[in-house]
């Protein structure tokens, strides 16, 4: 290659860079001061570097075969910018392949006005403050959906984190707590600033005031002192599972509802959000929010069961290791979870394929599943084995699983990927309950194995996010309409 040709492609690498940081205050300025996120194809671009920006549009090209660049999403990202809009969420990706779709037949601006009429003029409810948060536990779940909800604070008519319940470890507790939700080993720092106002037990973090409330008892808290109103609270300890025990904060001054982050027992629903969210009723006190691994295989089994049927199949977890387990060989209640979980490979038992029965009654009885569990700190896989209703090819099924991860309703639960090269670190943060592995499908006539990542930690609690807006009644339209 030519010095001219190194040259002009390095050039071009400058434009893209310049194109990037323009969008940056742009995507800024609608999500914080109109309440409209962006997105392209479900990755969101809040709080995204340059780099970022252009390796997402990347993604595009890898999954859709029509590529988009920062060149051409920027003219749609100002044409955004110039009209009214009201508090919804855009896909940045699907609205400029449209456009380039339309052969240009109109203006940009007349395009995207088109195309978002519905919005123009729909202001954001100036009178609500929001729905109150409260975070009972504050583990790896809790630390997450923690982050999570900060990110998310936008306009503040959303979720708003308002407290943190844990017992006092010791005199400088809150300093601890702080550090670490400000430093993970596995999901890096935290994106922004936090602060620790020892004299009032609290944390600011990115502007936003956060109680700490020390308690041993989920039933001693008044939480209406705190200015904590109808809060919902966020169960992450996994220590009470039942109605009895959840039923507990219920009793609390401020509280209105429960969300357990665990499977729930006895006749609590445990949803899967995005297959049987719409099992939640108003009158509902307490829900769970499954299993991680519940959530990572009963969206794929949902569109599998949809467009073939399933007759039976086996799933097989291989599960990263958990708090639960022992870091050197110790006594444990539970069978081979007492030896090291940094030195072995553990066959445990899981719940998930009963559990997935619950979500899709239709699966009762046809799925048997078990667990190892690995040393690795975070990122799992589920591997399904399955016999299906009807025969189809590993394209036909492929072709299938990435429509539904791109277009389908179950498209913020399902990621898919297609690259040689994967392993579990690259999944590390993914927002996706689910992420099918499409090379290493395997099909022969009517039975298939798929290979599911999910980021345990990350993708599980942006679930319990997703149930956290259903229940505080948040939603947004979501342009363009597929």
């Amino acid at each position: 290659m030519s010095t001219t040709d190194q040259k002009q492609i390095f050039d071009r690498w400058k434009e893209r860079e310049a194109a990037a940081e323009a969008m940056i205050p742009l995507i800024g300025k609608l999500y914080r001061g109109r309440n409209v996120a962006t997105t392209i194809f479900g990755r969101p671009l809040i709080n995204r570097s340059v780099f970022s920006l252009i390796k997402v549009h990347r993604y595009v090209r890898q999954v859709e075969g029509n590529g988009i660049s920062v060149h051409e999403t920027l003219p749609i990202l100002e044409a955004l910018n110039s009209l009214d809009l009201g508090p919804s969420r855009i896909d940045l990706g699907k609205l400029t392949l449209k456009y380039k779709s339309t052969g240009s037949k109109l203006s940009i601006e007349d395009f995207v006005k088109q195309e978002v009429n519905s919005i123009l003029g729909k202001k954001a409810d100036s009178d609500s403050a929001g729905q109150d948060v409260v975070l009972y536990g504050f583990g790896r779940i809790g630390r997450l959906v923690a982050r999570l909800l900060i990110e998310k604070a936008g306009s503040g008519q959303g979720l708003r984190l308002k407290a943190i319940v844990v017992r006092k470890g010791s005199e400088d507790d809150l300093q601890k707590r702080v550090n670490l939700l400000r430093r993970d080993s596995v999901h890096g720092p935290f994106h922004g600033t936090l602060n620790a106002l020892a004299d009032e037990d609290a944390i600011i973090a990115n502007g936003n005031y956060i109680k700490v409330i020390y308690s041993s008892s989920p039933d001693s808290v008044d939480y209406e002192q705190y200015g904590i109103r109808d809060a919902i609270v966020v169960d992450n300890t996994g220590k009470w599972r039942d109605e009895e025990g959840l039923g507990m904060h219920l009793q609390c001054k401020g509280v209105s509802r429960v969300l357990l982050t665990a499977p729930g027992k006895g006749e609590i629903k445990n949803i899967v959000y995005g297959v049987n969210h719409a099992l939640m009723a108003k009158d509902d006190k307490i829900l769970s929010a499954a299993s991680c691994t519940t959530n990572a295989i009963v969206p794929v089994l949902k569109a599998l069961q949809d467009k073939f049927g399933i007759k039976n199949g086996h799933v097989e977890t291989v599960h990263s290791y958990t708090n639960d387990q022992n870091l050197i060989d110790n006594f444990h209640k539970g069978d081979r979870r007492g030896r090291s979980a940094a030195l072995n490979m553990v066959i445990t038992e899981t719940g998930a394929a009963k559990a997935a029965a619950k979500a899709l009654p239709e699966l009762a009885g046809k799925l048997t599943g078990n667990a190892i569990r690995v040393p690795t700190p975070n990122v799992s896989m589920a591997i399904l084995n399955l016999n299906l209703g009807s025969e189809t090819t590993v394209e036909e099924l492929n072709d299938y699983l990435r429509h539904t991860a791109l277009y389908s309703p179950l498209q913020k639960q399902v990621d898919y990927v297609n690259s040689p090269e994967v392993v579990s670190t690259d999944f590390v943060g993914s927002r996706y309950a689910s992420i099918v592995d499409s090379l290493a499908t395997i099909v022969d006539g009517n039975r298939c194995v798929l290979y599911v990542w999910y980021d345990n930690e990350y993708g599980y609690s942006a679930q319990v996010l997703r149930i956290l807006q259903n229940l505080a009644g948040i939603a947004y339209p979501v342009l363009p309409q597929d």
